[in-house]
């Protein structure tokens, strides 16, 4: 069984297919294809196999890897984060995306330090990575505010433009 967070405000729990109908409209959202770029998820069919071929495996193999925030007092679900694997980058990637409506709410917020304690503490993770593009300052200031670290610049496998690259260690206690 694959394990469930909460924060004060949210449910964090794996993506799984039931949530295919989230995954479509949060892939279709401007910010989405503007940042991230358009995966072609252009029906809850679509978004299902996405979750079933992207996102599955991985929790299967090791864990974790996205997760669907649901807000605890009337159970909508408004977005994921998630630990990932991602070819491209060396190391554990933490990532988060949210229907426009929540945005600016601190929900990112809230479910990236949660998930980032719960890699440090329970999946024995040392370091969390992440990427955002040169032009996604919303992102980065959230990146900064969780204590990552800028380190330069990367580009993903079969991507042309150069993305930024964050870290962040875990804090070893003397």
């Amino acid at each position: 069984m694959h394990r469930e967070f909460e924060t004060e405000r949210l449910l964090i729990r794996p993506t799984l297919e039931q949530d295919a109908e989230l995954i479509h409209l949060l892939m279709n959202t401007p910010k989405f294809i503007k940042y991230v770029g358009d995966r072609k998820i252009n029906s809850i069919e679509d978004a299902e196999k996405y979750i079933q071929a992207k996102m599955l495996p991985q929790l299967h193999s090791l864990g974790y890897s996205s997760y669907s925030l649901i807000i605890k007092a009337n159970g909508e679900k408004i977005g994921t984060c998630g630990l990932y694997n991602r070819e491209g980058v060396d190391g554990i990637d933490i990532g988060f995306g949210l229907l426009p409506q929540y945005e600016g709410l601190g929900y990112a917020y809230e479910s990236s330090q949660r998930l980032i304690k719960v890699a440090f503490e329970e999946f024995e993770i040392e370091e969390i990575k992440a990427i955002t593009s040169k032009e996604n300052i919303s992102s980065q200031r959230l990146l900064e505010k969780l204590g990552l670290e800028k380190i330069g610049t990367t580009k993903l496998p079969n991507e042309d433009d150069e993305i930024l690259l964050y870290t962040k260690r875990k804090q070893t206690v003397k």
